[in-house]
């Protein structure tokens, strides 16, 4: 190889045959009948072989085996000074023709190796094979300087296998280098990963010599030059960590990898966290859905539990939480209205009795305290509104029928025990309207002799001037008619402690 990097090319070994020399042209024949051209035509033959043999091989231009074998360990001079090519030792006196032949060959075939050999070589020393390969490289170069001794001293079968073994060697060097190179990358990743700067560094740089067009230098040192940052944020998120502050650890670790998504200790660390965040969470849902559940906040629990259940899909701790949260409210709900079904009959409120039991038997058909509530409480709670009503209007008693059922009920409410003092206070206020209603009033109606009176559900009074009637308390109404005369209505109301005064019934508008 010269300086400006050309590499050296061998010179073809193709035997120059020169030209035959003139025979001398001989008159005649020779004494013994020979033609006269015959002997110097066979001396002729016999000195260019000479020739061929011995003199012609010595004077091929080939490059000097001493110069191709500082080839391979130096660096290349230019052919203009170059070492003179050392001069084969000269031929035996008993070497053949035949024999010289087979060693240019053999020499021909040493020296195309060569060039191959000085090819690989010149390509592994532009790669920086020196530096990234440096005993191997070396050592393929002793390869072939031993190839050269041989070639010295015209061995060339023996410096051709030489420079085979030395030319494999580089061959062996040349095909390493994708591996070197996946090497050097692996490595690069290795030390962003342990957080190694320099060492990813020294990695890509030595990756970058070998192969300086790899697609992944680029991406490889764009993650050297985010890794302070993600490292100072990864020590952030442990600090974070060791304070119990699982939130904050996780949105730093969140950061980091969004810095360098390929980065796996910060991916496997922001799992970590987050694992640990959740499985906090999930205990802190429980331990609320819990302290809820013992103070009886059903829903507080049951939204802390689903909660929780979220965080863990699956998590049958929840969802027997869960199930937990149920059964105590039923059976919180079925105590409540057991204890307000027994308040209110002692406060004697019985309709509000009934539907506490029904609400009960709604959630539980089988609670036997509802079913004996209500068998108590329905018909305390009938006869509660009957009396309720005929005390909100007492001027029903005026009806007989009424007043003979309200006696009826009276009766029975009589018979209730114990008897609580609602219970007594309508019995005595009943008992009074009873008996106000049933004692008669005396009332005096008039009228003009020519008005017939009726008073509704009482009689048909007819025509007169004045009549006495005996009436029930209550309110009464009377009609009088009379030909040719508009008819009157009026409505009175007797009461027991008084009579009304007189009424009249006339018809004295005429049409």
């Amino acid at each position: 190889m010269s300086p400006n990097n050309d590499p050296l090319q061998p010179t073809p070994f193709d035997l120059a045959q020169p030209d035959p020399a003139p025979a001398t042209e001989q008159p005649g024949r020779s004494p013994q009948g020979t033609p006269a051209w015959v002997l110097p035509a066979l001396g002729g033959l016999l000195l260019l072989a000479v020739l061929v043999v011995f003199w012609l091989p010595e004077r091929v231009s080939l490059p000097a085996p001493g110069a191709e074998t500082t080839a391979t360990n130096t660096p290349p001079a230019s052919r203009d000074n170059a070492a003179p090519a050392a001069k084969p030792s000269p031929a035996t006196e008993d070497a053949s023709p035949w024999s010289e032949a087979q060693l240019a060959k053999l020499r021909k075939e040493a020296q195309d190796v060569l060039q191959e050999l000085l090819d690989i070589q010149f390509t592994l020393e532009e790669s920086g094979a020196r530096q990234w390969a440096t005993e191997d490289f070396a050592a393929a170069g002793a390869l072939a300087a031993a190839g050269d001794e041989l070639y010295k001293t015209r061995e060339y079968e023996a410096a051709k296998a030489q420079y085979q073994e030395s030319l494999a060697a580089f061959q062996a060097l040349q095909d390493s280098i994708p591996d070197r190179v996946d090497a050097q990358l692996l490595g690069a990743t290795e030390a962003v990963e342990a957080g190694d700067i320099p060492a990813a560094t020294t990695a890509l740089d030595m990756a970058q010599l070998i192969e300086p067009e790899n697609p992944q230098l680029a991406p490889l040192r764009q993650r050297v030059e985010t890794l302070p940052q993600l490292l100072s944020i990864m020590e952030q998120a442990a600090g974070a960590e060791q304070q119990g502050d699982l939130a904050s650890a996780e949105q730093l670790l969140d950061e980091a990898v969004t810095i360098d998504p390929q980065h796996q200790r910060a991916a496997a660390e922001r799992d970590r966290v987050s694992l640990a965040h959740r499985e906090q969470r999930f205990n802190d849902a429980m331990s609320d859905g819990y302290a809820a559940l013992d103070e009886n906040r059903f829903d507080s629990a049951r939204k802390a539990f689903r909660a929780a259940a979220k965080l863990q899909a699956g998590s049958t701790e929840a969802a027997s939480a869960l199930q937990e949260v149920g059964a105590a409210e039923t059976a919180y709900l079925l105590s409540s209205l057991k204890q307000k079904g027994g308040t209110f009959e002692q406060k004697e409120q019985w309709q509000a009795a009934v539907d506490a039991y029904e609400t009960a038997q709604k959630i539980d058909a089988s609670i036997l305290y509802a079913a004996e509530g209500l068998q108590r409480s329905r018909s305390r709670a009938r006869l509660d509104k009957q009396f309720r009503t005929t005390l909100d209007k007492p001027e029903r008693l005026s009806d007989v029928a009424v007043a003979e059922a309200t006696q009826q009920l009276l009766t029975q409410a009589q018979q209730i025990t114990p008897r609580g003092p609602v219970l007594a206070g309508q019995i005595e206020q009943l008992q009074r309207l009873v008996q106000q209603a049933n004692t008669p009033v005396n009332i005096t109606l008039r009228s003009d002799e020519q008005t017939e009176v009726i008073v509704y559900k009482v009689a048909r009074l007819g025509r007169f001037q004045q009549r006495e009637l005996t009436l029930r308390p209550g309110t009464y109404t009377a009609v009088g008619t009379r030909n040719g005369y508009r008819d009157v209505r009026q409505s009175f109301t007797v009461t027991h402690d008084r009579a009304p005064p007189p009424l009249t019934i006339a018809c004295v508008e005429p049409i």
